[in-house]
């Protein structure tokens, strides 16, 4: 099995550098990822993570940080971002290596029975077991559908914020009605480092998805002069010397207006897509991988899939069902990572091993 072909020079690129060796490669960091990493680690595998976001967390930390999630065992609520938080928690005592912001392009079997894991930004890693934790997909930004404007992506057009400092005196529009929108929005025309020449606040409509306290401290700032808020569309864009000079604004009236920018920052949400994982060669149903329900092994020995990404008979798509996934396929990867070794099964409240990987003390004993 093998991903999709690279361009020319692209793979001598790559092979330049030897890969990284591990045992384990865990694709997704969601909260499903994390917890194959704790499974894992209880098990004395080790184990590298790698999420196209720039931040560990998946779903619950990019769409719904803040709302609240009621059915995760023995807590009775919490917020994604507070489930993300408790997770990173709990797997601290293994250590695992985070690769944020790399999408993997590659997953292709070696003569030695171990897989070679490549993203589109050259991170090479030799694993034993791969995981595929990543939700319904890659979330990628919903991208702003102006012809010819992408020629100005990550130079003045932005999906994401990595460094707020490039804005910093900047001309700024942003479009969006969410709470990304607002709050970068808010954040550029306040903060004291960050603060730009100007910030323009752009939405299709003049209502917002975003948090009631966050809408009424942007339309205080409107009041106060410190931003703008207009209704309407990018439709095109003006341009000179290369660079991108006025975005055009189409408003509800019919009237193109004309926005002069330095940036341009878009947030439409985000979308989840299959990507490269559909060109991997494993059994796929209605755009999920096909596992079994002893291990959760996909149709390629050594490869696994917990949580939203895989599908079978009676599949729900719950957090806490990927948990019980990931349980059982660490378990079931322990042939093609230790093979030969005995593992057996063991009780943290009781295993003086599990104690000692866990960095705890053990609990006094029972005078019953």
């Amino acid at each position: 099995m093998e991903g999709p072909h690279r361009q020319a020079g692209g793979t001598q690129a790559l092979t330049a550098t030897p890969p990284i060796e591990a045992d384990a490669a865990i694709i997704g960091a969601g909260p499903v990822g994390l917890f194959q990493v704790f499974e894992l680690g209880l098990l004395e595998v080790r184990a590298h993570v790698i999420d196209a976001l720039p931040h560990v967390g998946g779903q619950p930390a990019e769409l719904y940080p803040g709302k609240p999630i009621y059915d995760i065992p023995a807590i009775p609520v919490c917020s994604g971002q507070e489930l993300v938080d408790a997770l990173m928690k709990q797997i601290a005592p293994f250590a695992p290596t985070f690769h944020l912001g790399h999408e993997v392009s590659v997953v292709q079997r070696q003569d030695d029975g171990r897989f070679l894991v490549e993203t589109a930004r050259g991170l090479r890693l030799l694993a034993k077991a791969v995981f595929i934790a990543a939700g319904v997909g890659a979330f990628q930004p919903r991208p702003l559908k102006v012809p010819g404007i992408e020629a100005f992506e990550d130079t003045q057009l932005f999906y994401r914020v990595h460094d707020p400092a490039r804005l910093v005196g900047r001309h700024l529009l942003v479009a969006g009605g969410g709470d990304s929108a607002l709050d970068w929005a808010i954040h550029f025309a306040t903060h004291p480092e960050h603060r730009a020449a100007s910030v323009v606040l752009l939405h299709r409509r003049d209502g917002f998805q975003a948090a009631p306290a966050v809408v009424a401290r942007m339309r205080a700032l409107c009041e106060a002069q410190q931003m703008q808020f207009m209704v309407g569309q990018v439709t095109g864009f003006e341009e000179a010397a290369g660079r991108m000079t006025a975005a055009l604004v189409t408003g509800p009236d019919g009237v193109t207006r004309r926005v002069a920018l330095d940036a341009l920052l878009a947030f439409f949400g985000m979308s989840p897509k299959l990507g490269p994982i559909a060109h991997w060669q494993l059994a796929i149903e209605r755009k999920q991988l096909v596992v079994d329900t002893e291990r959760f092994a996909t149709s390629e020995p050594g490869i696994f899939a917990v949580g939203d990404i895989n599908t079978y008979p009676g599949k729900k798509k719950l957090i806490l069902c990927g948990f019980h996934e990931a349980t059982l396929a660490a378990y079931g990867a322990l042939p093609h990572i230790f093979p030969g070794k005995d593992v057996f099964f063991q009780y943290t409240t009781s295993s003086t091993q599990l104690h000692k990987v866990l960095g705890v003390a053990p609990p006094p004993p029972d005078e019953h």
